[in-house]
């Protein structure tokens, strides 16, 4: 491989090589490759652009991996209409209050020191947020559901919000 660019522009020039007959070659028949055409299972990516039939629509919300323009839902299985879809919101997330370990730590050494003057740092009490918000979207003989972890107490509202706007688009 050449380090320098080629003139005609191509950075990742290669060497001028004889191909070596005895290769194996996938397009001789033995092992060729199929032309991805019918759905094999995978995940298919959604086409760039607007779908067949719509206007150049602009994404205005996205929930997870749901984006929603204003006449149309785009998931990763595919579009459809967003007239008459159902969407469900299950909100699966726990919020704790712990006393922090350095709270703990601080408190059994200030307490030689000040007597009781040092378990007030057991008093200190730290949130933590665990947990996933569930949005399943259905209609058209579509089905989605997407997960969203939720790391703050406030990401429930907000997809609930959400959700509510594309309920109004679906209504």
């Amino acid at each position: 491989m050449n380090p320098y660019p080629s003139p005609d522009g191509d950075p990742w020039q290669q060497q001028h090589q004889q191909p070596d007959p005895s290769a194996w070659n996938p397009a001789d028949g033995y092992g060729a490759i199929e032309p991805y055409g019918a759905p094999t299972g995978g995940y298919a990516p959604v086409p760039a652009g607007p779908a067949p039939g719509s206007a150049n629509e602009p994404v205005l919300s996205t929930i997870g991996d749901i984006a929603i323009t204003q006449n149309t839902v785009i998931t990763p299985s595919g579009r459809f209409p967003i007239r008459g879809t159902v969407w469900t919101v299950t909100d699966m997330t726990r919020t704790e209050r712990t006393t922090p370990v350095w709270a703990i730590i601080v408190a059994i050494l200030v307490f030689w020191w000040t007597c009781l003057l040092g378990l007030l740092f057991l008093l200190v009490k730290e949130e933590k947020t665990s947990g996933h918000v569930q949005v399943t979207v259905q209609g058209h003989g579509h089905y989605h559901a997407a997960s969203i972890p939720s790391s703050h107490r406030g990401l429930s509202a907000q997809i609930n919000q959400q959700v509510n706007y594309a309920r109004s688009l679906a209504a």
